[in-house]
């Protein structure tokens, strides 16, 4: 072009024409160039070589050289047709030269045969790299994107790892963009992150392009790149006689194909078939009659009707609103309304914002003055110049600027377009200036280059330390907490970099936390506790620092050790050695304070036992070694008496309530009770009273059964140790002697705490009734329909304890046992005499009537009754019996029985 007496280029970008322009500048003088793109235009009066965008090419005037760059994008859906017709209709006076890829040979001599063609070889190889990891990127690398997002991510990524990168976008001001280069090619960071802008022609001196994605929205879907997209953009990597490479980012999941590397590298592309057409001179008689023009069908071969474009689409809205089409009364004004409507959409607002938008502006430009009143304009740059925000929100102030800075460049479209247009461009310059400042304050560590440098890029010879408070400081930066083995990031970093700062945890604590893991397998067992966690469930801890949780196994006695994520993540040895530390303390704690199940266990193994003895352990020791009477009834039934000493060897108590190992009840016992049931049930762990507390008042229990496990019987609102109740009990029989009515002193069951109401209750569950005044005639025969307990005598003869003369029963064997705290009774206190009469416990029904559903009683007629006691009624059929339970079965295997 600079060979000519006057020239034209048009290129694909502004941010292209913008660099060529400078470069022309260099060669010309400032007063001979002009650089007009929608955004912005230098025109001299006397200028005669002109750098443009394509859309904004003037090809109404005469130049002796005329130029189209990257002519194939006339087969892109969105901006084809301005390329088509610039191929078809821009010519120079002298030369007219038309810059495209080798796709684009057949369609330009279907078009032009008068066309001469020449190819340029690429001096530079360009070759496959493969993929690489962010870290193992070579300097002067530049990373392509196709979202803002992904942009920013690998940017900031670049940021912890590198120092920091330049970042080029097309929404972009020109001044930004510069700013951004001149970092890069000064050296003062040595990656460039980008969009696929930098594929049309941005001359940089790049050696590796990585493409961070294969695919790109591309306005109607996601798709793959073409081959011939992959080759533009790739080609920025070594420039003249210098090599370059191309590879893709590892861990995407992106790869490039064997056959799409092959075309890359030997500049092999797909042939366009066609190029988007559209009529470049619409009538415009009507809007009906643009619009069909706009719409019509080419007529040449290798053209194609161009897709539906944004400003078609905004001339059709326009077109359907009464009070836009009342203001058309010439063709002028149809004319005048399709340039309005080709306002670019600068702000990506979409189809229907932006109609509305451009409808606000027809408002002024079709009808009064015909122009944008001067106060609205200068009110929306005051609402613009603000420097404030972050690098998104300069962004979108840019993009408001970009819009009335096009507007400012039409001249027709305000009454003072130059000063506005200066007002504009001093705007965008200044937001432009700020944006710059942001991208460079968020993507360039100065600080983290430097000492990448000084370290050789080697993040393994960085200083790591944890400190007593556990910060975590990598060469003195603190980067967060090390609670036990998770990393927590520090509150007051970004929200983009917290991420980063996980992955720099893990790259410098792995050697820490092998470390500690070798102290967690050495530990003593002092070391570990079983606490709930802060949902309550039971976990494991490591001198106060979170392990694991305990969750279902095979048995009640066998839970499985499921280590939290943050030890899960460790690798190799260091897991093993946490997981099978924490097993061997679990399983050692369970034997110490779970004695009693563990007897249970050992009780039922006993070949030489009777086997409804080892049926009863077997049972108890799933219930966690406590039960009530009523659970076990069958058990109980079952067992012949001369076996029940064997039982009570095993440390199995009979109560009148409930049945328990006697070891089943200190506090250690309690406490892992509570954590195995809740890991097998999948619940939080309740919480448990005072070791010490032998009455609860105002303790709340979830349900009966937790109450059980904690080793507390309800009574009432009340809560009362079980083998304290089963003592008021026991005194109670002996009170009573042979009598059904008796009296007896209260001072123990006071001692305990008990009130009256719940005292009360544990004496009528245990079967008795109060009396009002002391029976004239003790009863001897026992009511019906009810049976008495075992005779405590009777049960004493069967204990085989150290002093056979003391036949007190298994609740005076607790008197002497050390565990068991009882309250010191009072040396002088009134006799308080209570009255009571002995009903009896109800009879257990057969487990298959428990395990049905009772439906509700109906009264019985007179009639009916008499019915019933007529001695010639006819005999009542035999019940079917139904099949036994397993639970009869389990026991019937136990004693060696058939059924």
């Amino acid at each position: 072009m600079c060979a000519h007496s006057s020239g034209m280029i048009g290129f694909p970008l502004r941010l292209l024409a913008r660099e060529i322009y400078d470069r022309v500048v260099a060669i010309k003088g400032v007063n001979q160039v002009a650089l007009i793109t929608g955004e912005e235009r230098i025109e001299p009066p006397q200028a005669r070589w002109y750098c443009c965008t394509v859309e904004s090419m003037p090809i109404q005037r005469d130049f002796a050289f005329v130029a189209v760059d990257e002519a194939q994008l006339g087969s892109d859906p969105e901006r084809g047709h301005i390329f088509t017709d610039r191929i078809l209709h821009a010519r120079g006076r002298e030369e007219t030269m038309i810059l495209g890829s080798e796709s684009l040979r057949p369609l330009i001599r279907m078009l032009l045969p008068e066309a001469e063609i020449i190819s340029r070889p690429r001096f530079s190889t360009l070759s496959y790299a493969g993929a690489k990891k962010l870290s193992r990127l070579p300097k002067r690398s530049a990373i392509v994107a196709f979202s803002i997002e992904q942009v920013y991510a690998v940017a900031e990524t670049l940021r912890r790892m590198r120092g920091g990168a330049a970042v080029v976008m097309g929404a972009l001001s020109p001044r930004t963009r510069n700013a951004q280069v001149a970092m890069f090619q000064s050296g003062e960071v040595d990656y460039l992150v980008a969009t696929d802008a930098i594929g049309m022609g941005l001359n940089l001196d790049v050696s590796h392009v990585a493409f961070a994605s294969l695919s790109k929205f591309d306005g109607a879907r996601k798709r793959r790149l073409t081959v011939a997209e992959m080759a533009q953009i790739a080609g920025r990597a070594g420039r003249h006689q210098r090599d370059g490479s191309f590879g893709t980012l590892a861990g995407e999941g992106n790869e490039f194909s064997p056959e799409e590397v092959l075309a890359i590298e030997n500049h092999e592309f797909p042939r366009l078939d066609w190029l988007y057409w559209r009529d470049a001179a619409p009538r415009l008689d009507s809007v009906a009659t643009l619009i069909a023009d706009l719409e019509a069908k080419p007529d040449l071969p290798g053209l194609k009707a161009a897709p539906k474009a944004i400003d078609l689409a905004v001339l059709k809205r326009l077109s359907e609103i009464p009070e836009v089409v009342a203001l058309i009364r010439h063709p002028l004004d149809v004319g005048r309304l399709w340039e309005v409507a080709s306002l670019p959409d600068f702000r990506q607002m979409g189809e229907e914002h932006h109609s509305r938008f451009v409808a606000s502006l027809w408002h002024h430009l079709g009808q009064g003055e015909r122009v944008i009143p001067q106060s609205l304009f200068a009110t929306e740059l005051a609402r613009l110049d603000n420097i404030q925000g972050d690098v998104d929100t300069l962004s979108a102030r840019i993009a408001g600027v970009r819009t009335w800075t096009y507007i400012a460049h039409r001249v027709d479209w305000l009454a003072n377009p130059a000063a506005m247009a200066e007002r504009a461009r001093a705007l965008e310059a200044k937001l432009s200036d700020a944006l710059h400042d942001a991208l460079r304050q968020r993507f360039v560590d100065k600080r983290t280059a430097m000492l990448l440098r000084r370290a050789g890029a080697d993040a393994a010879l960085f200083p790591v330390e944890v400190n007593a408070a556990n910060r975590v400081l990598v060469d003195g930066e603190d980067i967060g907490t090390l609670h036990g083995f998770s990393f927590r990031v520090d509150p007051g970093a970004k929200a983009g970099d917290r991420k980063l700062l996980l992955a720099a945890a893990e790259r410098h604590l792995a050697g820490l936390l092998r470390q500690k893991a070798r102290d967690v397998a050495m530990a003593e067992d002092s070391d570990f506790a079983l606490a709930g966690d802060s949902d309550g469930k039971p976990a494991i801890l490591w001198k106060g620092e979170l392990l694991g949780h305990l969750t279902k196994g095979r048995s009640l006695m066998q839970p499985i050790f499921a280590p939290v994520k943050a030890v899960a993540g460790l690798e190799g040895d260091a897991l093993r050695e946490i997981i099978g530390r924490a097993e061997q303390w679990v399983e050692s704690q369970l034997a110490k304070a779970m004695g009693g199940i563990v007897g249970l266990q050992m009780l039922a193994q006993q070949a030489d036992i009777d086997g409804n003895v080892r049926a009863l352990a077997v049972q108890l020791a799933d219930a966690g070694g406590i039960a009530g009477r009523h659970y076990l009834a069958d058990a109980i039934a079952a067992l012949p008496k001369e076996a029940r000493g064997a039982a009570r060897k095993g440390g199995i108590v009979f109560g009148a309530l409930d049945i328990y190992h006697h070891a089943a009840l200190k506090p250690a016992a309690a406490k892992w009770r509570a954590a195995l049931f809740a890991a097998r049930d999948g619940r939080s762990m309740p919480a448990l009273p005072p070791e010490s507390a032998v009455h609860l008042k105002e303790w709340k229990f979830a349900h009966p059964g937790e109450a059980r496990n904690a080793g507390y019987r309800r009574v009432g609102n009340e809560y009362v140790r079980i083998d304290l109740a089963e003592r008021v009990i026991k005194k109670a029989h002996e009170a009573r002697g042979q009598s059904n009515s008796f009296s007896m002193d209260m001072a123990f069951a006071t001692s305990l705490g008990l009130s009256d109401a719940g005292l009360k209750a544990l004496m009528r569950d245990a079967g008795f009734r109060p009396l009002d005044a002391p029976a004239e005639k003790a009863e001897t025969k026992a009511e019906e329909g009810v049976v008495a307990p075992e005779t405590i005598a009777a049960e004493a003869g069967n204990q085989g304890i150290a002093n056979p003369d003391q036949a007190e029963g298994d609740i005076v064997a607790l008197e002497n046992r050390p565990d068991v705290e009882v309250p010191p009774t009072a040396v002088a206190q009134p006799v308080n005499l209570t009255h009571w009469r002995w009903v009896g416990l109800p009879k257990p029904r057969p487990q298959e009537q428990r395990s049905q559903r009772t439906g509700p009683t109906r009264s019985k007629s007179k009639d009916a009754s008499k019915k019933k006691a007529m001695p010639d009624r006819a005999p009542a059929k035999p019940k079917e019996v139904s099949p036994p339970s397993a639970l009869a079965l389990q026991l019937a295997a136990l004693k060696g029985l058939k059924l």
